[in-house]
């Protein structure tokens, strides 16, 4: 099936749905493993501080595979890419479950995320067209939000019963994903890969960000995404080290119910997204990535459990809202000139870039007895500002572009 045939097909197609389910199933069992592998991480008696060294080495994985992941999912048919790269999470999570190094198993898991990201995103763009590229997103994010909620609220239930079990249910459902990667239409191969070099693969990672980031609206776009991911990654570990210092509560399922409410407003905010924001006026989204670091503030003040849902609901949905536009310009500047899949690759690299520095700021703060609240606070106004800051650079690009029109 060519690209000019799959721009005819309606928003549901055979193959979106199937690109829906494997996604709803693999992210939901992401989700449902950091739960179950922090569980395993207190049960050894690791200390507090090591929780956020586990999702460093699933970011290095990003990190390293940048160049990489980009060309190898324009180069084959990208469903059978998500097919491959779910079978190495489940070749990690068997891995943990067999009382492998629970770091070294998380990051093998991270390879298979990382190769996955850039295929499930690239292939949107070779099943839609350009005007229901948003609508697409809008899905794809509510199935991966939907399926962090289930995840999130399973694995935190899920790890309070038994650890081993959760561990043992999530390798199942990596299985179950690549299954259902097997019934996404096999689409003819964006771009043919060239030489089969890795430094032939770095030049062409490094053109191919020189050229997204030369693409028209593409920079603030690739810094909101880096912004609010690396963010969203701190607020989890964050919310593991504040609940019972806050709230009182010092079970495994309480954060994970907070992480579940912040899923809930993402699908508001998508939903949104998808109804009043176009590809075209995708800065609109900004002011929304602003407020989620407000609430952030505001949440370390609070002792109510009550407030403290109705908070996180309020920052899932500034950031579905935020996020899901940029997502969708993102892919369209990509598609445009370096390939879906290289652009989805180049916004990887940002994202786990910044998670790496935001998790590790958290990390060594954490290590040296900042107070959780006042880390709470001091994260929410430096994403608030940094995110300001990029509104104001857009606004002034946005003015200045207009008044050399004129």
């Amino acid at each position: 099936m060519t690209k000019l045939q799959t721009a005819s097909l309606p928003l549901w197609s055979r193959g979106l749905v199937a690109v829906l389910a494997a996604q709803f199933i693999t992210a939901m069992a992401d989700n449902a493993l950091l739960f179950g592998a922090l569980a395993l991480l207190k049960s050894e008696h690791y200390p507090g501080w090591a929780a956020p060294i586990l999702q460093e080495f699933f970011v290095c994985a990003y990190i390293f595979l940048a160049p990489f992941v980009g060309p190898f999912a324009d180069c084959m048919p990208k469903g059978r890419v998500m097919l491959a790269a779910n079978l190495v999470k489940l070749l990690g999570a068997v891995a943990m479950c067999l009382g492998v190094n629970p770091f070294v198993a998380y990051g093998v898991i991270g390879i298979g995320a990382a190769t996955y990201s850039p295929a499930k995103y690239g292939i949107l763009s070779e099943l839609t067209s350009a005007d229901q590229l948003v609508r697409a997103n809008s899905l794809m994010e509510a199935s991966t939000i939907a399926a962090i909620l289930i995840g999130a609220l399973s694995g935190g239930v899920l790890a309070d019963w038994s650890v081993r079990g959760t561990l043992i249910i999530v390798a199942s459902c990596f299985a179950l994903a690549a299954l259902a990667s097997l019934l996404i239409p096999k689409l003819v191969a964006e771009r043919p890969l060239g030489k089969l070099s890795i430094a032939a693969m770095l030049r062409e990672f490094f053109h191919g960000a020189r050229g997204l980031f030369g693409a028209s609206g593409a920079q603030f776009a690739l810094v909101g995404t880096s912004l609010f991911w690396g963010s969203g990654a701190t607020m989890r570990f964050l919310l593991v080290a504040w609940v019972p210092v806050a709230l009182g509560i010092h079970n495994n399922r309480m954060p994970a119910f907070l992480n579940a409410m912040v899923a809930i407003g993402i699908v508001i905010g998508a939903g949104l997204a998808a109804k009043f924001v176009t590809v075209e006026k995708a800065d609109r989204a900004l002011p929304a990535g602003v407020l989620i670091g407000l609430a952030v503030c505001l949440l370390s003040t609070v002792s109510s459990l009550p407030l403290a849902f109705v908070i996180m609901a309020v920052v899932g949905c500034c950031g579905g809202f935020f996020v899901v536009p940029l997502n969708a310009l993102i892919q369209e500047k990509g598609h445009e000139s370096v390939g879906a899949g290289h652009a989805i690759a180049v916004q990887n690299l940002g994202e786990n870039i910044t998670m790496l520095l935001m998790i590790g700021a958290y990390t060594l703060a954490f290590r040296a007895g900042m107070p959780i609240t006042t880390l709470a606070c001091s994260f929410g106004a430096l994403l608030a500002l940094l995110i300001g800051a990029v509104c104001l650079h857009r606004a002034r690009f946005v003015r200045l572009a207009a008044l050399e029109m004129n």
